[in-house]
C-alpha cells in the first residue's frame, strides 16, 4: 500500500530590506520536502524581492507591518500547514518532519522551536533560558521562534491581529485557547542584531515594558510610537 503524502508546509517570511540575510534563510528552508516559500515584502528599497525571486520562491507585495505581511503571505499559501519565519532566522535540519509530527499529536494545535541566538555573549544565554521557561511553562512562544500551525486553525482564529506591535503575542494567546502548543527541542538560530544594537539589558527591558503596558491596557498604537522613539533615543545615546 503506498505511503500517504505528507502535509504541505507553507513557509511565510515577512521582509523589509533583508537583502543581506534572505538568501541563506530561504536556501536552508528549501532543503525540506513538500514545502513552499512565500516572501511577503512590505516595500523593500533594496534587492530583497529580486533575490527571493531568483531562488524560485513566490513574492507577494503588501503594505508594511509584520501582521499585515504575514496575513498576506498566508492568504497566498496553498499548504496544509503554515510556518511563520523571520528573515534573520535559520530553521534546523529536518524541521519539516518535526513540524508534521508535532501537529499529528492529539490536542496539539500549534508549535514553535527553541531559540538559539547567534552570538557568544553570556548574557544572551540567559535570554535563551528565559525564552525556554516562558515557552514551556506559559505556552507563549514569540515570533522569532518560528510559530507553526495548520492552515485551518489559522483561519479559525482569524489570523494575526492587525496590530503595530504585539501581534505575535496576541496571536499565541488566541491559539492557546484552542489546545496545546508544542515547543520543539530543535532550536532555530536567530541573528543577535536586535540585541547588539542597544545591548542585551536595554533591549530586554524595553520588551518587558511593552508587554506590561499592553496588559495594563495601553493601546498598541501608542506602544508602537513609544517603542520606536525609545529605540531611536537609545541608539543616538550609544553613538
Amino acid at each position: 500500500m503506498p505511503e500517504a503524502p505528507s502535509l504541505k508546509i507553507s513557509i511565510v517570511i515577512p521582509v523589509l530590506n533583508e537583502a543581506p540575510t534572505i538568501s541563506q534563510v530561504i536556501s536552508i528552508a528549501q532543503t525540506a520536502t513538500n514545502v513552499e516559500i512565500i516572501v511577503a515584502d512590505g516595500g523593500s528599497s533594496d534587492r530583497t524581492p529580486e533575490i527571493a525571486k531568483s531562488l524560485g520562491v513566490r513574492v507577494v507585495f503588501t503594505t508594511p507591518g509584520r501582521a499585515t505581511q504575514m496575513n498576506a503571505g498566508a492568504a497566498a499559501a496553498t499548504g496544509d500547514i503554515l510556518l511563520f519565519l523571520h528573515a534573520d532566522t535559520h530553521l534546523p535540519e529536518g524541521f519539516d518532519t518535526c513540524v508534521r509530527q508535532a501537529l499529528a499529536k492529539p490536542g496539539t494545535v500549534g508549535g514553535a522551536f527553541e531559540l538559539k541566538i547567534d552570538a557568544p555573549l553570556p548574557s544572551l544565554r540567559l535570554v535563551e533560558k528565559g525564552v525556554k521557561c516562558r515557552s514551556h511553562f506559559l505556552q507563549m512562544p514569540y515570533g522569532d521562534q518560528a510559530i507553526f500551525l495548520k492552515t485551518a486553525t489559522f483561519n479559525q482564529i482569524g489570523g494575526f491581529p492587525n496590530l503595530p506591535v504585539m501581534e505575535d503575542f496576541e496571536f499565541v494567546r488566541r491559539l492557546k485557547k484552542q489546545g496545546h502548543i508544542e515547543i520543539l527541542p530543535q532550536p532555530v538560530l536567530t541573528s543577535a542584531r536586535r540585541w547588539q544594537q542597544l545591548g542585551v539589558l536595554k533591549t530586554t527591558a524595553i520588551n518587558q515594558i511593552v508587554i506590561i503596558a499592553y496588559f495594563l491596557g495601553v493601546s498598541p498604537d501608542r506602544l508602537a510610537i513609544w517603542y520606536k522613539d525609545k529605540r531611536k533615543i537609545l541608539l543616538k545615546t550609544k553613538e
